[in-house]
């Protein structure tokens, strides 16, 4: 999540989908407590009993999982005590939507690490995918039982390669286990009620998901660092510390109990997840590429794509609206570094440059180029939302909601039926359609005087609106997974037969839930990406 954005309230279909997932990834007594933390928020461990009705071994378990696989993070809530008394503190449980989100698009991660970095890495990272959380030792003991020869890793191919990750932020250390989150004081609170409504605080204040995250994150030097070297003593064994449980236990209870490893080099002890963060802005750099390039030509979003790569290395890229500054001349040497801007001249960098600013995708100042991410994305939005309306309710609708889209103000009907070229009797009826489906806004305005007279007023109200397309995506979403997992149900016999055994209508019908499976995961995918571009970006 960027630093500044409005947290996305959970809508009913969010929190059905995040569900779905959980219960399809780790059952349905993991996805119950889940669900608990996604619809009540923050709770402590006997409030998450209370409101679940499952006993607390049960709970404890299912925590473990969602901790291990970063959907959940403990925190101590620290209170002000009353009448001269301490400090009050309570380990409370939130769920991370986002990270719940994020486990449909590890084929994407995937695919992202082999082009940049190649198999070896893509094996290193499935580990980390499909296991939450690995400790060093445990991906070399992994890469030693691996039953595939030839995907299978010395011990310091596994350390260089989890090197290269590191170094590409694909990997992190993770989060401390329990951060301690502070209540604003009555001051803190007065002042924030006294704040002008212009400042906007508001809208941008952070939620407590957000200040968990911000406090569990290390620094960025630690959040990435990579150290091997360890001391005489680095792999003896605590006996005190859960040594009856099984590895994959052990690492979780400390996970949620300890915060012994945290700053720990060895790698018996640190603990290491893949970076959503990264994954999400490289995602983000892709979308942006593919925009320009629908809009303008190829040159342009290979010179986008060259302003991305070479702004890369800086810090705190997802916070802001707008990439480094960058000279034409370093541009230039960065394009000429990929295969399709080998070709390229400096003029031809210079004007797709050009073109790159008259949307603006890019900004100049000074010599100096940015891109403008907030234009990018804003742009591909309105075109998302365009489509639908142009498929769900024709033309007309279509060129009516532009319209009031591009104003961003309350215009009247026949001003609207005027400008769009449609029949004066039928703009009220679909305009009237799209405000009862939620995506328009209405006024009346009622003029008084010789005669009185009322006019209604339209307009798109964006916040809204987009929360409002981002539900219903979720919906589309959640319809696909289930309509995939009934069709694989359906056919499940079938698909465990042998290639030889299926002969004549077997062939037929295997084929036929072959197409359907492409079909629908095909689908996924591009409703995953306006997800992504409406929540994520």
């Amino acid at each position: 999540m960027e630093k500044g954005k409005t947290k996305m309230v959970l809508t009913q279909y969010a929190v059905k989908y995040a569900v779905h997932i959980i219960t399809k990834h780790f059952g349905n007594l993991v996805a119950k407590v889940c669900e608990c933390l996604l619809r009540k928020g923050a709770l402590t461990l006997p409030n998450i009993v209370r409101f679940t009705e499952l006993n607390p071994s049960n709970v404890k378990n299912c925590l473990l999982v969602l901790i291990q696989h970063n959907c959940v993070q403990a925190f101590v809530l620290e209170e002000a005590g009353t009448f001269g008394d301490g400090p009050k503190v309570n380990t409370q449980y939130i769920a991370l939507f986002d990270n719940i989100i994020h486990r449909v698009r590890f084929s994407k991660f995937l695919m992202i690490v082999s082009k940049d970095l190649g198999q070896e890495s893509v094996a290193l990272l499935e580990g980390l995918l499909q296991h939450g959380r690995l400790t060093l030792q445990q991906m070399l003991d992994r890469a030693e039982s691996s039953q595939n020869e030839n995907a299978a890793l010395a011990p310091d191919e596994v350390r260089e390669t989890l090197l290269k990750l590191v170094a590409a932020h694909y990997v992190e250390r993770c989060p401390a286990p329990q951060p301690v989150i502070a209540m604003p004081t009555e001051e803190e609170s007065a002042a924030k009620r006294r704040a002008s409504k212009s400042a906007k605080i508001i809208e941008e204040r952070e939620t407590l998901e957000q200040r968990v995250v911000a406090a569990s994150i290390p620094g960025e030097v630690a959040r990435f660092s990579f150290t091997t070297d360890v001391g005489p003593d680095s792999h003896e064994e605590n006996e005190d510390d859960f040594s009856s449980l099984i590895i994959g236990e052990k690492r979780k209870r400390d996970a949620v109990e300890s915060d012994k490893g945290l700053g720990a080099t060895d790698e018996q002890t640190v603990l290491w997840r893949v970076s959503f963060e990264e994954f999400a802005r490289r995602l983000r750099h892709k979308a942006c590429i593919e925009n320009v390039r629908a809009r303008l030509d190829d040159g342009a979003a290979t010179v986008l794509a060259a302003m991305l790569e070479a702004s890369r290395s800086e810090e705190n890229k997802l916070k802001t609206e707008k990439s480094v500054p960058l000279s034409l001349n370093s541009i230039y040497e960065e394009v000429i570094k990929s295969e399709a801007g080998r070709n390229m001249t400096i003029d031809r960098v210079s004007a797709s440059l050009v073109q790159l600013g008259s949307p603006p995708f890019v900004r100049e100042f000074d010599e100096s180029y940015s891109v403008d991410f907030k234009h990018i994305i804003e742009l591909a939005q309105n075109h998302e939302v365009e489509s639908v309306v142009l498929k769900r309710y024709g033309r007309d609708a279509y060129r009516m909601f532009r319209l009031l889209l591009k104003a961003g103000r309350l215009l009247e009907t026949d001003k609207i039926a005027d400008s769009t070229f449609v029949e004066k009797k039928d703009a009220p009826k679909i305009l009237y359609k799209l405000w009862k489906d939620e995506y328009l806004h209405m006024e009346k305005l009622v003029v008084t005087g010789a005669r009185q007279a009322q006019f209604l007023l339209w307009k798109v109200n964006k916040r809204t609106l987009w929360e409002h397309v981002l539900d219903e995506m979720f919906h589309a979403a959640l319809n696909l997974n289930q309509r995939l997992a009934y069709e694989l149900e359906q056919e499940k016999e079938l698909l465990s037969l042998p290639s030889d055994k299926r002969v004549g209508e077997l062939n037929d019908r295997f084929n036929r839930i072959r197409k359907v499976r492409l079909v629908l995961e095909s689908s996924q995918i591009q409703l995953d990406d306006a997800v992504l571009l409406f929540h994520y970006f």
